[in-house]
């Protein structure tokens, strides 16, 4: 959930490999700092998956990593007789904070609720979760056409934007109709109660804050404010189908720079079933009212009024603060470059007291 944060990604060296099978296959790392959050594969491995995941007959021309995404490392996987595939690889285990803990696990459970969607979500070739080629979580996705949105953006006219905006309103309305029989991650554990899912999830952001070494006491203050407010909390008694992430980074668009369409919806593992109000894509439209994005609710459906609303909506700002606090801590960021409002805190808990 902070995407707009950004990334900086540089192409390494390419690497050669292969053998009398597949040979000449060209291996494009980024380079990174050797004490990077996200750690390359190492190119025979990638063959192997591959070859494991494809067919052992497959012959791949190229894998190039894709510097798009902080947290699963992604590379496009060009086949010499086929189209391009993706392939995506989590981080080891050790390496996964608390709060998204078998993230791509939770998202192989999210895929079958995204099928409103059709051919938006990318669809999975191969899975696999037994760290036999290499101690991480990966799957293969076919590869969906069109550039992240967050690349276009830039280019677009006042009138694109909210063509664009209005577009994700109805891909957000489609996700949050798809509705289940309890709270929390799409993989579990679930709750009764949207309160007790809440908490949950602040608890093990809580523990990660400590883990991390941070200072838990704003995630704490969150605690005890959810616990005052359970009844608003538990107001809402439907489970909705919530993207986690769907902002600008995790949805590609065509080329048209007048009129542009969505052409996919990526990166689900952060998928859970709550309030349509504390998805991501929500968080992000509110936080920029009297612009273009405004038009994301004339396909939406304007957002419900009064007190309750206005209280899960305090609470679910400091969720998305405390997410990107640890975020910016993970990436090596200084909070000394980024506005408090993304990671700070204070004046929820002091608008909750």
């Amino acid at each position: 959930m902070t995407g707009d944060l950004g990334e900086r990604a540089d192409l390494g060296e390419p690497a050669d490999l292969g053998d009398a099978h597949s040979p000449a296959v060209t291996v494009v790392p980024i380079e990174r700092a050797p004490d990077a959050f996200q750690q390359p594969v190492a190119p025979s491995v990638l063959l192997a998956i591959c070859r494991r995941a494809l067919g052992a007959g497959v012959r791949v021309r190229q894998i190039v990593e894709i510097g798009v995404g902080t947290y699963n490392s992604t590379y496009r996987v060009d086949i010499v007789e086929g189209e391009p595939v993706i392939l995506r690889v989590a981080p080891e285990p050790s390496r996964q904070g608390i709060a998204a803990r078998e993230a791509m696990r939770n998202e192989y459970a999210a895929l079958p609720f995204l099928a409103p969607l059709g051919g938006l979500v990318p669809r999975t070739l191969a899975v696999d979760f037994t760290h036999q080629l290499l101690e991480r979580d990966y799957l293969v996705q076919t590869m969906l056409p069109g550039e992240p949105a967050s690349q276009r953006i830039p280019g677009y006219s006042a009138s694109a934007l909210r063509c664009l905006y209005r577009e994700l309103g109805s891909v957000t309305r489609t996700i949050h109709e798809v509705t289940g029989s309890a709270f929390g991650p799409v993989a579990g554990p679930l709750h009764a109660t949207w309160s007790s899912a809440l908490i949950a999830g602040f608890e093990r952001l809580a523990e990660e804050f400590t883990t991390a070494g941070l200072d838990a006491a704003p995630a704490h203050g969150v605690i005890a404010a959810a616990e005052r407010h359970r009844a608003e909390l538990d107001e809402v008694t439907v489970p909705a189908l919530l993207h986690g992430d769907l902002w600008t980074l995790n949805i590609l668009v065509d080329t048209d720079p007048d009129r542009p369409t969505i052409t996919g919806v990526l990166d689900c593992d952060a998928a859970s079933w709550g309030d349509p109000m504390s998805d991501w894509t929500v968080n992000r439209v509110l936080s920029r009212p009297g612009t273009e994005v405004d038009a994301f609710w004339q396909a939406y459906g304007s957002p419900a009024g009064g007190r309750s609303e206005s209280v899960r909506a305090l609470v679910y700002r400091a969720r998305n603060a405390l997410g990107a606090r640890l975020d910016i801590h993970r990436r090596g960021l200084d909070t000394r470059d980024i506005p408090p409002i993304h990671w700070d805190v204070t004046d929820v808990l002091s608008a909750l007291a």
